[in-house]
């Protein structure tokens, strides 16, 4: 039998369209600062996105995950672009080119972030698991280094290495968090030039500028 369009109004059974784990996660982010973490029910995230409790379930494994998604997407965009960038790119400059390649937050992102960070550093549920998501970031800086310098990944200098630029990478994040004059990658780009030349260089005199502030 030939297919035919459903009526005006209609609406398909299943999940609303535009139901996504971007907008599942802004509503959490905003009931849990409105509300509080312990108070906000995955079942009330789920109404004010109009989808069910499953649906939920199909983006996040719990409301935890909801504040940390976006981190551990960045830790495997970071793995896939570290295995496979040139033999013969410096190691320093490999690290840098996947730290950006990850990251694409802007000026605009900034208050969305602060809410994120204020949650993670006052919720003792969600502060006690930042050492695992940290863990993670830095295991991937030190799994490359230990592969291009036939180490294991948990010997000294990868270890050293995934340390320091995560440390580095951080104090980028809070200095761009609290200018928010640019994007993010324009303050990772420079900790990580200066990490790389061993912070002899002069990079970090001076601020950072955007493009568009020059």
């Amino acid at each position: 039998m030939p297919k035919t369009s459903p009526a005006p109004g209609d609406r398909p059974r299943g999940r609303p369209r535009g139901t996504s784990a971007r907008e599942l996660e802004l509503i959490a982010l905003r009931l849990f600062t409105e509300q509080g973490f312990h108070e906000t029910t995955i079942d009330r995230i789920a109404a004010e996105a109009g989808v069910s409790r499953r649906t939920f379930f199909r983006y996040y494994d719990g409301k935890a995950q909801v504040l940390w998604s976006e981190f551990d997407t960045e830790v495997a965009t970071i793995r896939a672009t570290l295995d496979g960038v040139p033999d013969d790119l410096p190691l320093m400059d490999a690290v840098r080119e996947a730290v950006i390649a990850a990251n694409h937050y802007r000026a605009e992102d900034v208050p969305e972030l602060r809410m994120r960070m204020h949650l993670i550093s006052t919720v003792p549920e969600l502060a006690a698991s930042a050492t695992v998501h940290y863990d993670a970031w830095e295991g991937a800086i030190a799994e490359f280094v230990g592969r291009r310098c036939g180490l294991p990944a948990d010997s000294l200098y990868p270890l050293a290495a995934g340390r320091a630029t995560l440390a580095a990478c951080r104090a980028a994040y809070e200095r761009w968090s609290a200018r928010a004059d640019g994007d993010l990658t324009v303050y990772l780009d420079a900790a990580l030039r200066a990490l790389a030349a061993g912070f002899a260089s002069t990079s970090l005199i001076e601020e950072p500028r955007p493009a568009r502030y020059q």
